[in-house]
């Protein structure tokens, strides 16, 4: 008599499902009635290129069962590249295969359009020109409530001894003459972009005013996109890059309207009737 074996007890369901080994996607095997259907492809391709024409068959893919992408090569000068993605269809059971859908998609060597880039990214220092207007947007996290910035920094400053630590100072006289120079130059309030500015420097949040008696006059602008970035300007100057300037430009602007002035008609005034007039009282000779 053989000896009997016996069986393992069996594990549960669920540790064989955390142990087992992880599911494999199934590769989609190629459907012969879509794969013969190139001619088809090739059909619908042609008509969606008119007048372009289009190239040789590149190969084919299988996207699923019973689908089939063909790949054929766009000859149009515009899209060098690029290849013509014809899929084509059957249903369960039948031998009719139809188009699903035809595009143009990009090769690996095709010409592509830079990825776009939002206009506030794409500014960089300097940009900002006479007339410009750089606006802001609420919750930029360069700036803050006036009341949010106080703290005991500002009352140790005030207490600092100017000259501390330096053998010579700026005296009153070479004070007055670098705020002349300051407010005459291009930092001033007569620069060509403070004339068209929407406000003053004094009241933007990137002006950071300077101290002692200068304060009163001058600050600095902390503005990156200002053309004024890092430099004295004072406090009636201006630009574009104003914090308070938030109303973002509409997407597409409008010209004003054109008065035809070539042409015009002859309205008699009240109680008068039209009489016909020629050539010569109308000014043509």
């Amino acid at each position: 008599m053989s000896p009997t074996r016996q069986s393992s007890p069996a594990r549960p369901a669920a540790a064989r499902t955390v142990s087992g080994p992880a599911r494999r996607t199934r590769t989609p095997a190629v459907d012969p009635a879509c794969a013969e259907a190139a001619d088809l492809a090739r059909t619908a391709a042609e008509e969606t290129a008119h007048p372009s024409p289009v190239g040789e068959h590149l190969g084919m893919h299988a996207e699923g069962d019973r689908v089939v992408t063909h790949y054929f090569a766009a000859l149009d000068p515009a899209y060098t590249g690029w290849r013509w993605a014809v899929t084509v269809t059957r249903a369960a059971r039948a031998k009719i295969v139809t188009v699903s859908e035809c595009v143009l998609l990009p090769g690996d060597d095709a010409l592509l359009a830079p990825q776009w880039v939002p206009w506030l990214d794409r500014l960089r220092p300097g940009d900002l020109g006479p007339g410009d207007l750089l606006p802001t947007t609420p919750d930029d996290v360069r700036l803050a409530p006036g009341y949010a910035q106080i703290d005991d920094a500002a009352e140790r400053e005030v207490q600092w001894e100017l000259g501390l630590g330096r053998v010579r100072v700026l005296s009153r006289e070479g004070r007055d003459e670098a705020a002349a120079r300051w407010y005459d130059g291009v930092a001033g309030p007569r620069a060509p972009i403070a004339a068209s500015a929407p406000a003053q420097c004094s009241t933007c949040g990137f002006y950071v005013a300077l101290a002692g008696g200068l304060r009163q006059v001058f600050g600095v602008c902390a503005n990156e996109y200002a053309p004024d970035d890092g430099r004295v300007v004072s406090a009636d100057h201006g630009c574009g890059a104003h914090s308070e300037a938030v109303n973002l430009p509409a997407a597409s602007e409008h010209n004003p309207p054109v008065i035809d002035e070539l042409g015009y008609d002859v309205v008699p005034s009240a109680g008068e009737e039209a009489e016909p007039l020629d050539d010569e009282a109308l000014g043509h000779s």
